[in-house]
């Protein structure tokens, strides 16, 4: 009798879920049909190869070499199925990612760049918002990726990957400059004695500062709370206070900003970028992309 294709893939599928009627629902077909084909194979290689349990079937000693032979092959015809199907998938889609301003502007719009030159079909629809906000937004499904700064708590949830760190600096406009052009570091009790310029409490910024200020035996607040890491040199530059950010955020300033660096006495922490994804969910094809474009700039 000859052998067909449809005998060796419902034999995969009954063999992979141990259960008849798991295979016939996959392969939108029913058990007694399944039945036919089975025995009709066996009949053909002239052995048993399944027998039958209280949990469904399992394979006999014959199933199981037959199925180490046959599973590499339907698993191989999977995989090319998936990657042409995520091919496809690429030309058009949704792509949604929840970003604090600093993992933005320091790390994910070049990145974010060369993606869309790759995929010009994907709509991206980024989401601005605290740690704490994307974090949460991550957890209820309502973007694929979020990249947020440390310091985040761990979350069984969640797993999360470093992508580059952040060396931080303390900046102050022309009516602190004597900070900046102090003969000695400036610690952080001298600075908690002028008005600060910070995100708001519920942000992981604020948490870190006042954390870092606390271990040095001085108070931190925000006298002026900006809503975006991106306000703060403005208001900086405005002489409203001084202000904490990147690094990266002084690559445009010029000697004549207005904006000095204040020297300081106590080192701040290295902050981390990091990106997290759930745990229990697959990411969709344009979000496994973005990983892949970011792994590749790493």
């Amino acid at each position: 009798m000859f052998i067909s294709y449809d005998h060796y893939r419902i034999f995969y599928f009954v063999a992979k879920y141990g259960s008849f009627t798991k295979a016939a629902e996959i392969l939108l077909s029913n058990q007694p049909n399944l039945t036919r084909t089975i025995r009709s194979l066996e009949t053909s290689l002239g052995c048993t190869l399944f027998e039958r349990s209280n949990k469904g079937v399992r394979l006999t000693a014959d199933g199981e070499k037959l199925y180490d032979h046959i599973s590499i092959a339907f698993e191989h015809i999977e995989a090319g199925e998936q990657e042409i199907s995520s091919k496809n998938s690429l030309k058009k889609g949704v792509l949604s990612i929840g970003a604090s301003e600093i993992a933005l502007r320091c790390f994910l719009l070049p990145i974010i760049n060369e993606y869309r030159q790759k995929y010009p079909g994907i709509q991206i629809k980024i989401s601005n918002v605290s740690t704490p906000s994307a974090v949460t937004m991550l957890k209820s499904a309502l973007v694929d990726l979020a990249f947020v700064t440390t310091p985040i708590e761990s979350d069984p949830e969640l797993s999360r990957k470093n992508l580059r760190s952040l060396r931080e600096v303390a900046v102050c406009g022309d009516a602190f400059s004597s900070l900046a052009n102090s003969d000695t570091p400036v610690s952080f009790r001298r600075i908690a004695k002028k008005p600060i310029v910070s995100l708001g409490p519920k942000t992981s910024t604020y948490e870190f500062y006042l954390k870092l200020f606390i271990e040095h035996g001085a108070s931190f607040s925000s006298d002026i709370e900006a809503a975006t890491a991106d306000q703060i040199l403005p208001l900086v530059r405005h002489n409203l206070g001084i202000g904490f950010v990147p690094f990266d955020f002084l690559e445009d300033i010029t000697e004549d900003s207005g904006i000095y660096q204040i020297p300081l006495k106590e080192e701040i922490p290295k902050r981390y970028i990091t990106l997290l994804k759930r745990k229990s969910r697959s990411l969709s094809p344009p979000a496994k992309e973005l990983e892949k474009v970011i792994t590749d700039n790493l």
